[in-house]
């Protein structure tokens, strides 16, 4: 105890630990020049188990209704004991293998002491000394950077208070106490607000990926600490502030820029920074304090007496290695491989609308899955123009969600190979596509198609020659002009004859039909 702490002082003394701090060749920012910025993130992501972490108590959704989903140990009931759920432990593992982390053998649990309304027992079981694995890294793409991961560890959530202004009286509600969450701490690798929020964003792919958590920071499944420090350039790192509690990348990356020209324009009149925790103000766009360093609580961590000390043998962890699913790096990379463009990638990547998960780690349908089912056997660049531009485009217009798109991977490929072989025009395509998004019909594309009369018209058919003689009298001014030769204003009777077709005419047999009958 007196070795912990010591280490806590000595913490507290420094402005950053010496021994974690990276040197990198300075790149100029002009919000803050001849300064630099550094910035480590601890991330606390809720862990996507049907159970808590220390009971049988099913989690809770934000529609759940308070205080219903809560056990006696949840509620520090006296003889109550902890219990931990093995699939927690094995979506942290999963967690830190994704993060080439050091899953350690022997890990513990520490209680956290505190006295808050939410917290019943006085403490939050956590793993502050021994966690469950140590020493990774995450590789930022746009950046060319790989963030060190300081460690991953398992602990408990706290309940929720919500303060009443006309009762003039604080709401508990302790659905949330005990729900399980991984603490991934990383080390102060990050030199900018947007590198910071590309950590984030790639580790909500990962963690996604990998199915150990939904990620969620809109549903407080996902939320930031972030420690800010600034110094100038070619000294040592400054006094670090910790910024409390953002559930927004984008409000994370302004409460950094806010922060770091805080602490520039202290400097520059001289007055020391003092380390001390803040939160942040989403209206002003600014920090504010909220304890300094000598008001920070002593959490006097101890070793819980009840719960045993976690051995992971060789064996299991092997065990879930061979259940890994494929990570987004590789996902990127096969991708890439298949000649698609990087901004195709990143679209059906996209943490908002990435490869879906579901509860206990099983994986769902999302756009990259999709997208392996439909180009089997199939260009893969006409496919991912039909599902980014088309699918994910009329979803976005429709403000729903990929886990709503009623569309199979079997009636997408059936349109796309219809849409190859000109049996239905493009533009035909897209309207089977939207009755499909509409009626969320199990038809298949060329049923829709005969239905709605949408099948191609060659220009053999008597339709097609008489639509282009009455879009020819009903533009007699652009007919004669393309006899004159001016053929650009054809475009404008191939319009009339589309608009007239409902896009099963083909462009290039309108506009060959029309040429022959105007010259």
């Amino acid at each position: 105890m007196l070795a912990h702490a010591r280490a806590r002082l000595l913490r507290r003394s420094s402005p950053w630990p010496r021994r974690v701090h990276t040197v990198r060749a300075h790149k100029e920012d002009a919000r803050w020049p001849g300064w630099e910025l550094v910035i480590g993130i601890e991330v606390h992501a809720q862990i996507k188990s049907r159970q808590k972490l220390f009971s049988q108590t099913a989690v809770a959704d934000p529609s759940t209704p308070p205080n219903t989903r809560v056990s006696p140990f949840d509620a520090a009931f006296p003889g109550t004991l902890p219990r931990l759920n093995p699939k927690c432990v094995e979506l942290g593992i999963r967690t830190a293998i994704a993060l080439d982390a050091k899953v350690q053998s022997r890990s513990a649990f520490d209680r956290k002491h505190y006295l808050y309304a939410d917290l019943p027992s006085g403490y939050q079981i956590t793993q502050q000394y021994a966690p469950i694995a140590r020493n990774g890294k995450l590789r930022l793409e746009q950046d060319n950077v790989s963030v060190r991961i300081k460690q991953v560890q398992l602990e408990q959530d706290t309940g929720k208070s919500t303060f009443l202004p006309r009762q003039r009286t604080t709401a508990i509600d302790l659905n949330r106490a005990g729900m399980p969450l991984m603490e991934i701490v990383s080390e102060p690798d990050m030199r900018s607000p947007e590198e910071a929020g590309h950590y984030v964003r790639a580790l909500q792919a990962l963690l996604r990926s990998v199915g150990s958590s939904d990620g969620n920071m809109e549903q407080g499944s996902l939320r930031c600490d972030v420690n800010v420090s600034v110094n100038r350039v070619g000294e040592g790192p400054g006094t670090r502030c910790e910024i409390k509690n953002l559930n927004s990348v984008k409000f994370m990356m302004v409460a950094i820029t806010s922060e770091a020209q805080r602490q520039i324009e202290l400097l520059d009149r001289g007055v020391p920074i003092g380390q001390e925790t803040r939160g942040f103000n989403e209206e002003k766009a600014e920090t504010f304090s909220l304890r300094s360093k000598e008001d920070a609580p002593d959490y006097r961590y101890m070793p819980d007496p009840n719960i045993p000390p976690l051995l992971v043998n060789a064996q299991y962890l092997e065990g879930i290695r061979q259940q890994m699913p494929e990570l987004p790096s590789a996902i990127r990379a096969r991708l890439l491989k298949l000649g698609l463009s990087q901004r195709d990638v990143e679209v059906i990547m996209d943490v908002n609308s990435g490869r879906e998960v579901v509860f206990d780690g099983q994986l769902g349908r999302g756009p990259v899955a999709y997208f392996d089912e439909v180009a089997q056997g199939r260009d893969p660049k006409v496919v991912v123009n039909w599902l980014t531009h088309e699918l994910l485009g009329q979803l976005s217009f429709r403000n729903e969600s990929f886990r709503e798109n009623p569309m199979s991977p079997q009636q997408m490929g059936e349109l796309v190979d219809l849409v190859q072989a000109d049996k239905v025009t493009g533009t035909s395509g897209k309207t089977i596509l939207r009755h499909i998004l509409d009626t969320k019909t199990t038809d298949s594309p060329s049923t829709i198609a005969e239905k709605l009369n949408l099948l191609s018209v060659s220009d053999e058919g008597a339709s097609l020659e008489q639509w282009c003689l009455d879009a020819i009298a009903a533009l007699p001014q652009e007919a004669e002009a393309v006899r004159r030769g001016n053929h650009k204003v054809v475009n404008k009777i191939m319009g009339n004859v589309m608009k007239t077709s409902r896009g099963t005419a083909k462009a290039q047999d309108v506009r060959a039909v029309l040429l022959r009958l105007l010259q």
